[in-house]
């Protein structure tokens, strides 16, 4: 759709914007005590990076000196649309964060960007700047973690600081403060969200949190589980599973799982129903290696990876993970195998990136790490799962608070949620079912044990699994739903989200042909079965 023609749309839609109670050029006098407005200007209709006019407001706040020398603050930036429909978006970012990426509330599950449905959307860089230590070569955007109030602002403060902020500025702006207020991230930013849900659960009105990485200290030990593994059959990440043996195993579970829900299109919809049909001991050689079928040695390392981290005792320190399709995926590959990117070594972002977050952020005390792609790699070869894994659960007198406490939602082994519940608040889950990074399953029992220590859950949550997709859009799944218009439909209609529509979306080569055709999302545990000539949500 042309620039001009989504700019028509909307301003078909939109109530007559609410008159500037302050100009765009002077909302630097509008700011609170101690938020420094860095630039205030006025963006034409197709200008910057989004298709609406609007205000653009970049400013910082909490300004200090951390314990290890560096200047930290929070940098954030507002966007508030002329066609304002009185809706706010805080929009949590993903990574490391450590940059203000653009306030455009785009993204996964989001459908037309929030700005340019009328939202006024905030984004910040939790609280440290990514690039301050240009020398530290791929640890560079981790050794803010050696920063204790830099981690908890990563961890919730950062949010909990701005989000005052924004909404006095939007109110300064308008004239009004906004009628429904909305929080969204996927990855670390649906960690964001579930985190929110728990610690500002009065905040909200909506939340929409994207395969969140809710555990995420404990899901980077699966980092070191994964290279440990893949390296004990080859002698290096990218040799231990190549595309084509990927892909058999992709086959072979489809072989056993894609007419679980009724069509075969190499799509596995009934995830729960595939772990008990898929034997992976059926992808074992008799004699030696070849192109039907895998080594008993690359078997078990593929067992192990999907049974999850253990310690020494075998006690569970993150999760086990769902056999599906998706991990033959280019996506799956590149965050556990092997990358394109020559400064990584063309190592997985798990060796490099999850190697850097493990040992300096998510650790206490730290772990020092050189930042060059081979000492990463060492690092989680050498990470003894009964020494350093209790890590991310310790404190110190200057992390009074562990990685779990300060990344994790509050009761997160636990769930139940009665403050959000109390408040009225409303929040959706959803999660693709071939994630790489975050386990699936992980998220599915979170859901699992929320509804059972509060039943009136389903009244307010909703959890829907993505058949297929790996961390993110790609894969073979049909991964275009609006979640976020459904949210918008139960927090301001009332009307609770029961099947969601979707499609494959165009140009995505991995679909297998089947772009444009049309699904839906099925509230978890129902599944996206076909009967007949139609599909329907069942158990």
């Amino acid at each position: 759709m042309k620039k001009s023609t989504i700019a028509a749309v909307v301003a078909a839609l939109a109530p007559a914007p609410a008159l500037a109670q302050i100009a765009c050029a002077d909302m630097a006098s509008a700011a609170p005590e101690g938020v420094t407005i860095t630039e205030a200007t006025a963006l034409p209709e197709g200008d910057d990076q989004s298709m609406i006019p609007q205000c653009l407001l970049r400013g910082t706040m909490a300004e200090r000196t951390g314990a290890d020398g560096k200047p930290y603050a929070i940098g954030f930036e507002l966007r508030l649309p002329e066609a304002w429909q009185g809706r706010f978006m805080h929009q949590f970012n993903g990574g490391n964060d450590g940059e203000v990426k653009p306030a455009l509330g785009a993204g996964t599950g989001v459908g037309a960007p929030a700005l340019e449905r009328g939202f006024a959307v905030v984004s910040s860089d939790a609280g440290h700047d990514g690039k301050a230590h240009p020398d530290a070569g791929l640890v560079g955007g981790n050794l803010f973690g050696l920063d204790y109030e830099a981690r908890r602002d990563y961890g919730y403060g950062a949010v909990a600081k701005l989000h005052p902020v924004a909404l006095a500025l939007v109110e300064a702006h308008y004239g009004e403060a906004p009628a429904h207020v909305y929080g969204y991230g996927t990855s670390n930013g649906g960690r964001h969200a579930m985190v929110a849900a728990k610690r500002m659960p009065g905040a909200f009105d909506g939340l929409l949190a994207g395969y969140p990485g809710f555990r995420l200290p404990r899901a980077a030990i699966q980092h070191a589980w994964d290279v440990q593994q893949f390296r004990s059959v080859a002698p290096t990440l990218a040799e231990s599973f190549s595309t084509d043996e990927l892909a058999f195993v992709a086959g072979k579970i489809n072989a056993a799982c894609d007419a679980l829900d009724g069509l075969e299109d190499g799509v596995v919809a009934d995830t729960a129903g595939c772990q008990q049909a898929f034997n992976p001991a059926e992808m074992v050689c008799d004699t030696g290696q070849n192109s039907e079928c895998l080594s008993a040695e690359k078997v078990a390392a593929l067992e192990a990876i999907h049974a999850g981290p253990t310690d020494g005792s075998g006690t569970a320190l993150y999760s086990d993970w769902p056999w599906d399709p998706g991990i033959a995926s280019g996506n799956w590959r590149f965050w556990k195998i092997e990358s394109t990117v020559p400064p990584w070594g063309m190592k997985p972002i798990i060796a490099v990136m999850g190697a850097g977050s493990l040992a300096h952020v998510f650790s206490t005390p730290p772990t020092m790490v050189d930042g060059s792609p081979d000492a990463l790699e060492a690092y989680l070869m050498a990470y003894d799962f009964d020494v350093e894994a209790p890590k991310v659960d310790a404190v110190t007198e200057d992390f009074p608070e562990s990685p779990m406490q300060v990344m994790s939602p509050p009761s997160a082994d636990n769930p139940v949620l009665n403050e959000l519940e109390e408040a009225g608040g409303k929040l959706v889950v959803f999660h693709g079912t071939a994630d790489p990074v975050f386990s699936f399953s992980d998220t599915a029992n979170w859901y699992g044990k929320l509804t059972a220590n509060n039943p009136a859950a389903p009244q307010f949550t909703r959890f829907y699994a993505i058949p297929g997709m790996p961390h993110g859009r790609g894969g073979n799944a049909a991964d275009s739903a609006d979640l976020l218009g459904a949210l918008i439909g139960w927090v301001e209609d009332g009307t609770a989200p029961e099947a969601v529509p979707t499609a494959f979306r165009e140009g995505n080569t991995e679909a297998g042909g089947k772009a444009g055709g049309e699904r839906m999302l099925c509230p978890w545990p129902q599944v996206l079965r076909f009967e007949g000539s139609t599909f329907s949500c069942a158990e």
